[in-house]
């Protein structure tokens, strides 16, 4: 029976730049650095954010982007100087797609090896409860999320 999320693994090119992401944006810590070591397929290193297990390998990157990604919680008196941090770091933000008011704010940006990654500030049921309360005046958006 699943218990919840165990972690997450990013396979990137350059471990240190994927590092930065994580603790300069998501406030992530290393825990551990595989080092010359090899307990895996490749170098690795883990961190945890926000009490979530995230393992990062070297390898080679993902060959296209998508709109497959993973959302972090966020606070939206949070978003605009996280949303500094990202572009301090030269990191490709997406256009947000169009929202409904009450469905949360989100910033989207792609690292270098072609991972999507959304800072929101809403909750599921923050979202559940706007659509029950009407249709959309907004166009629909492909792939949404």
């Amino acid at each position: 029976m699943i218990e919840g999320l165990s972690h997450m693994t990013f396979v990137v090119r350059d471990l240190d730049r994927m590092e930065r992401i994580l603790i300069e944006v998501l406030g992530a810590k290393r825990i551990y650095d595989s080092g010359a070591e090899g307990f895996s397929l490749s170098a690795e290193r883990f961190f945890d954010v926000a009490g979530l297990w995230i393992a990062v390998m070297q390898g080679d990157p993902l060959q296209a982007r998508s709109y497959n990604h993973v959302a972090f919680k966020v606070s939206e008196a949070d978003l605009p100087k996280l949303t500094e941090k990202v572009k301090a770091l030269g990191l490709e933000v997406k256009p947000p797609r169009p929202r409904v008011e009450g469905e949360g704010q989100s910033l989207y940006f792609y690292d270098e090896d072609n991972h999507l990654f959304e800072l929101h500030t809403g909750t599921l049921e923050q979202r559940l409860a706007r659509y029950e309360r009407g249709v959309s005046v907004l166009p629909p958006a492909s792939g949404s999320g």
